[in-house]
């Protein structure tokens, strides 16, 4: 396949998984900040939206104050913010206007359609009105995309630069909300002492982080029992059969390398393959006993370095 198609299929999933994991971010923030809580609380949980994306320098230097209508105006229509809602999804329908031939026609209708509703919105700022069903919208239009291009899409190379895109920045995201969120409580987790009350746990703070990769339910039938961070981290880290965890986001990123490898991509899969070995591997208590907040650090590194790899061995040169 041409590095052009392949480098705008690889981007057009990412851009579109990044638009979804912002409205999952936004959507749980929403609906956090209007339980009761301190002032301080709900600053810091608008703070924290940015802070997973590493966005506050970018937003404060546009507006003066860290509060809910600033946040939701950056992350949701800012095109300057290349993170924003507006920016992600206009970005996926260029990249999959640049490449509708290796596309199906439902495939490039269902990217387009989003576009054109999601111009609508924001010319009428209709998603104000109502900003949890506007992301509850975002999330199924993604949703819908996937299962389209899937359900459609010949099982070639194409479909796998898709899914290759759609899983690097799955996994990304993922790291980059568990870090924040377990960051906020200490300065780096290395989990609960035996025996320490489970009220101490904040029941909100965890099921929130839950909700906002569609894993509250999954916990509860995985777990039956309180939340905990140990079981939080381990539920969106090191299980396989969680669709948004960091090692079955590694395991589809590493089967699709595996089927569009070439001359130059040994060391990219070979360096997928040992991220892939250190989750299949992992224990959540031999990683909490070296530090969670060191551990998602290397992981974002090391998905970085892969994700400068594909670059470099199947896409455009930057």
């Amino acid at each position: 396949m041409l590095s052009r198609t392949a480098d705008h299929l690889y981007w057009m999933s990412r851009y579109t998984e990044r638009a979804e994991n912002t409205a999952r971010m936004l959507s749980v923030a929403y609906e956090t900040a209007m339980l009761p809580q301190a002032i301080h609380d709900a600053h810091r949980g608008w703070q924290s939206v940015l802070s997973i994306s590493e966005l506050i320098p970018a937003f404060k230097a546009q507006y003066p104050v860290v509060d809910r209508e600033s946040v939701l105006q950056f992350m949701v229509t800012d095109e300057a913010n290349p993170s924003s809602i507006f920016a992600c999804l206009k970005a996926a329908r260029e990249n999959a206007r640049a490449v509708r031939g290796a596309l199906t026609t439902e495939s490039w209708e269902t990217q387009n359609q989003t576009w054109l509703a999601l111009q609508r919105n924001y010319s009428q700022d209709a998603w104000q009105k109502d900003p949890a069903q506007f992301f509850e919208w975002v999330k199924y239009r993604s949703h819908l995309w996937r299962g389209v291009s899937l359900g459609t899409m010949l099982k070639d190379e194409a479909l796998h630069f898709v899914r290759l895109g759609t899983f690097v920045e799955r996994a990304d995201n993922t790291a980059r909300l568990l870090d924040v969120k377990f960051h906020s409580i200490e300065r780096d987790y290395h989990g609960m002492p035996r025996g320490r009350a489970l009220m101490n746990f904040d029941f909100y703070h965890w099921s929130a982080l839950l909700r906002s990769v569609s894993a509250f339910e999954v916990y509860r039938k995985v777990y039956r029992d309180v939340i905990t961070p140990e079981r939080v981290a381990e539920l969106l880290m090191l299980r396989a059969d969680m669709p948004r965890s960091l090692l079955a986001s590694m395991h589809e990123v590493v089967k699709n390398l595996d089927r569009v490898s070439n001359d130059h991509s040994q060391e990219t899969q070979r360096k997928a393959g040992r991220l892939l070995a250190d989750l299949q591997y992992g224990r959540i208590d031999e990683i909490l006993t070296t530090g969670l907040h060191a551990y998602l650090t290397q992981f974002l590194d090391r998905v970085n370095d892969l994700g400068s790899g594909i670059s470099r061995d199947f896409l455009l040169p930057s």
